[in-house]
């Protein structure tokens, strides 16, 4: 008698050793669906992931300029800017006639975020910063107080690829009140960005 040990095993028939062609093919149909599905969200929450970050260094340099006029009792500038599709900001001491000092050091915000400058739908432009002229930066200055020196208006920035979704930061009342927006469905004094 052979012990259980001993039996001799049976061969796997191969038929059941893998997947079959059919089963590979619905698999990967299934993965592509699923992955059509989800592309667009995804590509939203990295828009939306993309506009924060942009959005909190605008904010913070403003912050920047405003303590930094109140520490030296000097009056201080935030320029904005885009050069060759990128959009780009300083913090500076502000100089008489708004203009930019050549050794001023200039930071990049992400490649796919650009300033919105186009008209909404109530012909209005959600960018209002103020610009000395058409090619020139937007910008806003703080003096020893910390107040604007009559500077008031928003940046609003948008993907390049879907400017419904908007992120702003405000300067909103003479006294260097800073604050951020997102879009809303409904205008807020012919502005979606609030």
């Amino acid at each position: 008698m052979l012990h259980p040990k001993q039996l001799p095993s049976k061969p796997v028939p191969s038929a059941t050793a893998g997947y079959t062609l059919l089963e590979l093919i619905i698999a990967m149909i299934m993965v592509g669906v699923m992955s059509a599905i989800a592309a667009p969200s995804w590509l939203q929450f990295v828009n939306v992931q993309r506009l924060n970050a942009a959005q909190s260094q605008i904010y913070q340099a403003m912050q920047t300029a405003k303590s930094n006029a109140l520490r030296d009792k000097l009056t201080w500038q935030v320029s904005i800017r885009e050069v060759n599709e990128q959009v780009q900001w300083a913090v500076h001491r502000g100089e008489s006639g708004y203009s930019i000092p050549n050794t001023v050091n200039w930071h990049s915000l992400d490649p796919h975020i650009q300033v919105y400058k186009d008209q909404n739908d109530k012909d209005q432009s959600e960018t209002t910063l103020h610009k000395d002229s058409f090619n020139g930066p937007w910008h806003v200055q703080f003096n020893y107080k910390g107040n604007t020196n009559g500077q008031m208006g928003q940046i609003t920035l948008v993907p390049k690829d879907d400017s419904q979704i908007q992120r702003c930061v405000y300067v909103s009342t003479l006294i260097g009140t800073l604050r951020m927006g997102e879009d809303n469905d409904k205008p807020n004094n012919k502005k979606y960005c609030y």
